[in-house]
């Protein structure tokens, strides 16, 4: 069975975004992606859609979204983002806190440096998850 990934944020529109799209590109089916928030926003982040786009990702058709039990018992792996006490825990699940700047409000050049810590992260998972 391959292994699966929820990315968990508040408003699931910016840093679990684009862990999700920098994950999919990295791993390609050789790992299953969920993105969710537990309160998520009404868009995603313009910043970081433009930043994604940069290296050709294009998550323009994405909307945040709350997260579901489905998602969660899928997960070999729940990666949580800034959302402390408010992301749920669901014991026996392996969990990590990627502590990371929230992209919201940044100018770009903060949004790409969220994006290449993220990325730099998501390639040591990917290398953890299918080694």
């Amino acid at each position: 069975m391959k292994p699966a990934v929820l990315f968990l944020c508040v408003h699931n529109a910016g840093r679990s975004q684009m862990a999700a799209a920098l994950l999919a590109r990295e791993a390609g089916d050789r790992i299953a992606v969920y993105s969710a928030g537990s309160a998520p926003g009404e868009t995603l982040n313009p910043a970081v859609v433009a930043a994604l786009l940069e290296w050709d990702i294009d998550i323009t058709g994405n909307r945040p979204q709350k997260f579901t039990d489905e998602m969660v018992q899928d997960a070999s792996v729940i990666i949580t983002m800034g959302c402390g006490d408010v992301c749920p825990v669901y014991p026996g699940k392996k969990y990590m806190d990627w502590a990371l700047q929230d992209p919201a409000g940044q100018p770009i050049e903060t949004v790409r440096e969220i994006r290449d810590d993220i990325l730099l992260r998501v390639q040591g998972l990917v290398a953890d998850l299918l080694k």
